[in-house]
């Protein structure tokens, strides 16, 4: 019976390990970003696929611990730890390596990423010793930051000969900020399946397929713009 409890136990934690491994194996694709890696995909292409992956398990190892009982400090911990590396290290490092491809004269930019990993752990810090954030955040929560960061990117691919480098400097700054500002946001959970209750996480689905049918992976960043302005406007 112990073996079972303790097997039992760990499953979630597996699942932690798994979006902790997928945010370090995107870390390493980044730095293939322009080269064939896997399966004949460029490296910040497997990236974006291993930090989805990531997010899938983070959702996962939560359900997983509801469901077995077995939610733990231990979890707990174990998951900001991978959120991390996953949601904050990686995206980082994909935007570095685009930087030092696509800007080599603007090394200082490439530099401004590190933001991102820095004020992402101050922000998983302030969400473990908070007793307010069940059904609400303060501050842009760690994964929606990953899922803007994977979009602006790839946005950045494709139009970077037209982007002025200070709109990415102002994009690392006001987003790290926004990790770690008082702003309430919203939950993306949902509870319950009523419209009423729940509008502003069915009118952000309606725009995140929206965004993303128009404007493909870079209707990311537009979407996660969205749920900023939405929180925003509806706290």
């Amino acid at each position: 019976m112990k073996i079972f409890n303790s097997i039992r136990n760990n499953i979630p934690n597996a699942i932690t390990c798994c979006n902790l491994l997928s945010g370090a194996l995107a870390c390493i694709a980044a730095f293939h970003a322009f080269e064939p890696w896997w399966w004949g995909r460029q490296g910040y292409e497997v990236a974006f696929v291993l930090i989805a992956a990531a997010a899938v398990f983070d959702f996962f190892d939560g359900f997983a611990a509801r469901l077995l009982h077995a939610v733990s400090p231990l979890g707990k911990e174990l998951d900001s730890l991978s959120d991390a590396v996953s949601f904050g290290l990686a995206p980082a490092m994909v935007l570095y390596n685009m930087l030092v491809a696509k800007a080599p004269h603007a090394e200082w930019l490439a530099y401004m990423a590190m933001l991102i990993p820095a004020f992402g752990a101050l922000r998983l810090a302030k969400f473990n010793v908070s007793t307010n954030q069940t059904t609400t955040f303060t501050g842009l929560p760690i994964p929606a930051n990953a899922i803007f960061w994977i979009g602006f990117t790839n946005f950045y691919v494709e139009h970077h000969a037209d982007m002025p480098l200070w709109v990415v400097a102002v994009a690392v700054v006001a987003l790290s900020l926004l990790m770690v500002c008082g702003l309430r946001m919203f939950s993306l959970k949902l509870h319950n399946l009523s419209l009423k209750e729940n509008y502003k996480q069915y009118l952000l689905v309606v725009a995140f397929v929206a965004f993303v049918a128009l404007c493909g992976i870079s209707g990311l960043a537009w979407a996660m713009l969205f749920y900023i302005a939405l929180s925003a406007v509806t706290k």
